[in-house]
C-alpha cells in the first residue's frame, strides 16, 4: 500500500515554502522554497514542487498563508495569488484540504519544538508545557506584527487568532511619549504595529532623529540593525534598544490579555537574526513592567523561537490531523 502524500506549505507575499509532512508524527522533509512571482497560481507552484521532489499527487493539502482566512479563502496583499480550499480540492481530486493563517500554523508548532528550537529570554527558566492544560501567546514582528494564542485543553489544541497588534500604542517613558507625538504627524492612529515590525523600526529611527534634531537619511530596517551591530551610528543603536523594549511591553500586554501565564514565544525572522541583541536588550524589563501585576509577569517565561520553519511544522500537525480525520479547530 502506497504511503500517503501530505503536502504542506507556508506562503507569503514573495516566497512559497513547500514540504512533505510525515504521515506518522508532526514533522516534514524535502522542504523547498519557490518564488511566487514565477507562477501564475498556487496550484501551478504545487505541481512544480511535486515534480521537483518526485512526489505523487497529494492525498492531503494544508497551506499556511500570510493573510486572513475567510471561508477557507485567502487573498494576498503583495502577491497576485488567490487561494481557495474548494478549488484546490477540485483540482487535485481530494477532500482533505485546509488553509490556515501563518501565525495559526506557528501556534500549532509550539508543542512539537525541541529544547534547541527555543532560546530562553531572561528569567524564569521555562519548563516543559503541561501535557493537558496551558495557555501561551506568540508574537512575531515582520512586515507587520503577527499575534496568536494557543490553549491546550485535554486533547484539543485551540488557536486564538485576532488582531492584537492593532491595539493602540501605550507609551511607558518620556522618550516614547515624544515618539508617539512624532508618529501622529504621520498616521491618524498609532497602533503597536507602527513600532513593532520591520516598518516599525524604521519609524522609531525616523522619530529618534527628529527628536534629536538630526537630519539623517531614512534607513531600511536591515540597515538600521546592521549599523547598530557595527557601531558608529548611535541613533541606530538607540532605535534597536527601544524596538526590543517596546516588543517586551507589547508582549507583556498580550500575556495579560490572553491569560498566557504559561509562556510567551517570540517568532519571526527579524528577531531570530539578532538573538544576542535581543538577550542583552530591555525586552524583559518592558515585559515585566506592569505595575500591580509585576509579580505575575516575573513568573511568565519568554522564549525566542529558533526553529527555521515553525509554520511548516505546525502545518504538518494539521495535515496529519486531516489524514486521521481528527477535527482541527478552525479560527475562521
Amino acid at each position: 500500500m502506497l504511503a500517503k502524500t501530505l503536502l504542506i506549505g507556508d506562503i507569503g507575499g514573495t516566497n512559497a515554502r513547500f514540504a512533505l509532512a510525515d504521515p506518522e508524527a508532526p514533522g516534514f522533509s524535502q522542504d523547498a522554497t519557490l518564488q511566487c512571482a514565477d507562477f501564475a497560481s498556487a496550484d501551478q507552484a504545487i505541481k512544480q514542487y511535486l515534480k521537483d521532489v518526485g512526489a505523487r499527487s497529494p492525498d492531503v493539502i494544508c497551506l499556511a498563508a500570510a493573510g486572513p482566512i475567510v471561508e477557507q479563502r485567502v487573498r494576498f496583499t503583495n502577491n497576485p495569488w488567490r487561494i481557495a480550499a474548494a478549488e484546490l480540492s477540485e483540482q487535485f481530486s481530494i477532500s482533505r484540504v485546509r488553509l490556515l493563517n501563518d501565525f495559526e500554523a506557528i501556534a500549532y508548532s509550539i508543542p512539537f519544538l525541541g529544547e534547541k528550537d527555543c532560546l530562553p529570554l531572561g528569567l524564569p527558566e521555562p519548563e516543559a508545557l503541561d501535557a493537558k492544560y496551558y495557555t501561551i501567546g506568540i508574537l512575531g514582528p515582520g512586515t507587520g506584527l503577527g499575534t496568536v494564542g494557543l490553549r491546550k485543553h485535554g486533547d484539543l489544541l485551540l488557536p486564538i487568532a485576532g488582531e492584537a497588534s492593532h491595539g493602540g500604542f501605550a507609551p511607558e517613558s518620556h522618550v516614547q511619549i515624544e515618539m508617539l507625538s512624532a508618529l501622529r504627524e504621520r498616521y491618524d492612529r498609532v497602533s503597536s504595529e507602527r513600532f513593532v515590525s520591520g516598518p516599525g523600526i524604521e519609524n522609531i529611527y525616523w522619530a529618534m532623529c527628529r527628536i534629536h534634531g538630526e537630519q539623517r537619511p531614512q534607513l531600511k530596517a536591515a540597515e538600521i540593525f546592521a549599523k547598530a551591530t557595527e557601531g558608529g551610528d548611535p541613533r541606530a543603536a538607540e532605535s534597536v534598544q527601544i524596538f526590543f523594549e517596546i516588543l517586551g511591553q507589547v508582549a507583556g500586554d498580550y500575556a495579560l490579555a490572553l491569560g498566557a501565564n504559561d509562556g510567551i514565544f517570540i517568532a519571526g525572522g527579524i528577531v531570530r537574526r539578532y538573538p544576542d541583541m535581543l538577550e542583552n536588550s530591555r525586552f524583559r524589563t518592558g515585559f515585566e513592567n506592569k505595575g500591580r501585576h509585576r509579580s505575575l509577569m516575573e513568573r511568565i517565561p519568554t522564549q525566542l523561537i529558533l526553529h527555521e520553519q515553525p509554520g511548516l511544522l505546525g502545518a504538518s500537525y494539521c495535515a496529519l490531523e486531516l489524514l486521521r480525520g481528527t477535527e482541527v479547530m478552525p479560527t475562521s
